[in-house]
């Protein structure tokens, strides 16, 4: 096992108008779990297959342990991979299909069917050992693809978008055996997927790329509570957090026919960026529902009851925001839900409101407030 590091990698395809991954640093601690995630062509498979060699790097390096492998065959790597599609053999049994890699080393019979059976044991896969890849489920084939890795002992686990091919049910099932998993071997894993869910239930850190350059990369926790910036803001989080463009006065953002004042400090940083406007982000559950003319007036469009919790999709009532132009989400009371058509008012929790800068993205504040007279918040930084 080893920690992986890219140093400033770069990875341009020949022809393509730009990289697909842009000056990538990152480390990567030895026996950590660390998920890629983030939009469709955000350079993430391609970070990963770099990792494999099985994409060249056009600038920086990359580091398992003390070696630098950027240049290095896959085979010389000692990483193991797990593919999206599975990529079993459907004439071996299952026991052939992990054992395949340690047959091809030249390991001998009794070496290769005692770690088979160590990782069948542990993959809950000892009775599928001597049926065909077509007899089992899917949820099966991908414990075998697993058990193909495990059994080579490698430094790193590398797998992109294995749970893809799965339903809804199984794949929070698979999720969490891959990271029980992972846990009790402890072998540094990076795992690849577009799903922010499972980035956030899987990783010890979760990385998060778009357009080939590294956004933020921390704790599921910091992400969810501390976003660098507005692009993190609104991909991490299911339902999203809810972002709302704002003009800027002297004494603080217009959030349509009421003001939210902001800190001299925010207020502060935004004027040296030359900010005329911000972006207010909050979160679903950031809101309580308060009386009328104590906060601001939304009106539901749609509810939706989910047994234990229910939200509200829905618009407030403005002038002279954007906010009114887009569905925010509110997170409401399940045994008290709201009526579709009905106006609201809303209060923001000031512990949980954002500001991030419109000209930059970056987040000035999110943290530290205090409510105001008529359901106006000031944020601190």
């Amino acid at each position: 096992m080893a920690g992986i590091t890219y140093d400033s990698v770069t990875i341009q395809y020949p022809g393509a108008e730009r990289p697909s991954v842009t000056d990538l640093d990152l480390d990567i601690a030895d026996g950590e779990f660390l998920v890629l995630v983030g939009p469709s062509g955000c350079g993430k498979s391609t970070t990963l297959r770099a990792l494999a060699g099985l994409e060249n790097v056009t600038g920086g390096s990359i580091r398992i342990g003390d070696r630098d492998v950027t240049h290095l065959p896959p085979k010389e790597r000692d990483i193991a991979m797990v593919f999206q599609n599975y990529a079993l053999y459907p004439h071996m049994t299952v026991a052939d299909n992990m054992g395949f890699a340690l047959k091809i080393a030249g390991m001998k019979k009794e070496e290769i069917r005692s770690r088979v059976e160590e990782a069948a044991k542990t993959l809950d896969l000892t009775q599928y050992l001597e049926r065909k890849p077509k007899a089992l489920s899917g949820g099966q084939r991908q414990r075998v693809a697993m058990g193909r890795a495990i059994v080579r002992n490698p430094q790193a686990f590398l797998m992109d978008e294995p749970l893809s091919n799965l339903d809804a049910k199984l794949r929070v099932q698979t999720r969490t055996e891959i990271a029980a998993l992972q846990r009790r071997l402890g072998v540094t894993t990076v795992y690849v997927t577009h799903d922010q869910v499972e980035a956030m239930t899987m990783g010890d850190r979760v990385c998060v790329l778009k357009d080939g350059f590294l956004m933020q990369v921390d704790t599921p926790r910091n992400l969810y509570d501390k976003p660098d910036n507005v692009f993190v803001a609104g991909f991490i989080g299911s339902p999203a957090m809810n972002l709302v463009d704002v003009d800027l006065a002297p004494d603080g953002a217009h959030l349509g026919d009421r003001t939210l004042p902001l800190s001299r400090e925010v207020m502060a940083e935004l004027e040296a960026d030359k900010c005329t406007k911000a972006t207010i982000g909050f979160r679903p559950e950031a809101v309580r529902l308060v009386g009328e003319g104590e906060g601001f007036p939304f009106e539901v469009v749609v509810v939706e009851e989910l047994g234990s919790d229910a939200y509200a999709y829905g618009t407030l009532h403005t002038s002279r925001s954007s906010a009114g132009d887009k569905l925010l989400t509110l997170r409401v009371d399940a045994k008290k839900v709201p009526m579709k058509g009905e106006t609201v008012h809303l209060q923001i929790n000031p512990a949980e409101a954002h500001v991030f800068s419109a000209e930059t993205g970056r987040r000035v504040s999110g943290g530290a407030a205090r409510a105001t007279a008529g359901g106006a918040t000031r944020a601190t930084a």
